[in-house]
């Protein structure tokens, strides 16, 4: 039995590693496997579908996923999810890779790829705090969602609600129900 298993960070994912083509690509090679798909950053070693897909794996079984690093993302967990893998006599096949093998230069090769995952990974989250470093040093800089009403609109859509009702606070403002909740506390 054949087992696809796509993985995406965010739903808005692109470059190549959307849902949809994750999956046409895994069935364009294998048109009978059955796919799984989550939502789940790799850096998150608890992922649910994954941990679905394992149990039902068995000995003559193939998982096939587009990138390694949609498998795993650390080098540690990627070893050992793969070896554990193989222990039940499960195929791995990396599409942009090829079939993974239970050898000595298989393992080195995929140490190696996984590493390069991980290297690619933190060199991503520390070019993101670099640059919110230097955005910091905006005096204007805020952290988070700017706001979408400045305080003197909230206000005012409070001191409406003392006579009217949150949905024609809503028909007048667009300040919604919870947004009015939230502001109230804050006071």
């Amino acid at each position: 039995m054949f087992y696809g298993y796509c993985r995406v960070s965010t739903r808005s994912q692109f470059d190549n590693n959307s849902f949809e083509q994750q999956e046409q690509e895994i069935l364009s090679k294998y048109p009978y496997t059955k796919i799984f798909k989550e939502q789940f950053t790799g850096t998150t070693t608890h992922r649910p579908i994954l941990e679905c897909i394992i149990d039902l794996l068995e000995s003559g079984d193939t998982l096939v996923v587009t990138k390694l690093d949609r498998l795993a993302r650390t080098t540690i967990e990627g070893v050992e999810l793969i070896q554990m893998l193989f222990d039940k006599g499960v195929s791995v096949h990396v599409l942009n890779v090829g079939l993974l093998e239970n050898t000595s230069m298989g393992k080195f090769f995929i140490t190696t790829l996984l590493a390069v995952a991980e290297l690619e990974r933190n060199q991503i989250v520390e070019r993101t705090q670099a640059g919110k470093m230097i955005a910091k040093q905006n005096p204007n800089f805020a952290e988070g969602r700017p706001k979408k009403y400045t305080d003197a609109q909230l206000q005012h859509a409070l001191k409406l609600k003392e006579t009217m009702s949150y949905k024609q606070v809503f028909e007048l403002t667009g300040i919604s129900k919870s947004t009015l909740i939230r502001a109230r506390k804050q006071l």
